[in-house]
């Protein structure tokens, strides 16, 4: 059964974990998560050192790397980037790029059992990183694109206004910017949670199983701030 390494540091925690999948008993799931910011070179391969050492496998046996890949700290998501890259050339092993939007929501989901979660991330520049998404199951469902826009437009998906909503992430912060009918909606926000790397293993072995693993060069961070602004105003 594969055996994944993710590692995320996206934001102000530092992670890495390693899962591996076995048949006819329960996964294992290995992780460190630690918040340090500024501290991201000098933790980041020491805790993948870690979880290998306790999980008793080397590099050679990972199936496949892992990581972030944003939107979030540009300086983070190319040190993740660049950590997870080298690990997957040396290796020669498939590389995942996870969003750290949909492992958020993974997070929230898996712990709290939320179903209807907007994630919305502090980009700075009066702006935030957001997504709404729907859950089931241990499974994401996006119900609109991820963005970068001014709180100010973050709008629920039309359709959707009767259920009760979870804010989750930095951008939350910023919640008395927001819309009136966007804050009404959320029955509860939670400001202060980060990404994981456990969640982002699991979100990558479902899409190593799904065949979307790739060669190292050919998975990039995501800024989204180096794009066109993809949702317009309603």
């Amino acid at each position: 059964m594969p055996i994944l390494l993710a590692l995320d540091a996206s934001s102000s925690a530092c992670s890495a974990a390693l899962l591996r999948r076995r048949a006819n008993h329960p996964d294992e799931l290995i992780s460190r998560f630690e918040l340090a910011p500024r501290a991201h070179t000098r933790r980041l391969l020491p805790m993948v050192d870690e979880v290998l050492d306790e999980a008793g496998v080397t590099p050679a046996d990972l199936d496949a790397i892992a990581y972030g890949r944003g939107p979030g700290s540009f300086t983070g998501l190319r040190i993740a980037a660049g950590a997870a890259q080298g690990l997957a050339f040396g290796l020669d092993r498939p590389l995942l790029g996870i969003s750290t939007l949909r492992a958020l929501v993974l997070g929230a989901h898996r712990r709290h059992h939320y179903r209807y979660l907007v994630t919305a991330l502090d980009a700075r520049m009066g702006e935030i990183y957001a997504a709404c998404w729907r859950c089931h199951q241990d499974q994401v469902e996006p119900l609109d694109e991820e963005a970068v826009l001014p709180p100010e437009r973050l709008r629920l998906p039309e359709g959707h206004d009767d259920h009760d909503w979870v804010g989750v992430g930095s951008g939350w912060t910023l919640r008395e910017s927001m819309p009136a009918e966007t804050q009404v909606a959320m029955s509860l926000c939670l400001p202060d949670v980060e990404v994981a790397a456990e969640d982002l293993v699991l979100l990558a072995a479902d899409d190593f199983a799904a065949g979307e693993g790739r060669p190292a060069h050919e998975v990039q961070p995501v800024y989204l701030r180096d794009q066109v602004v993809w949702r317009k105003s309603r």
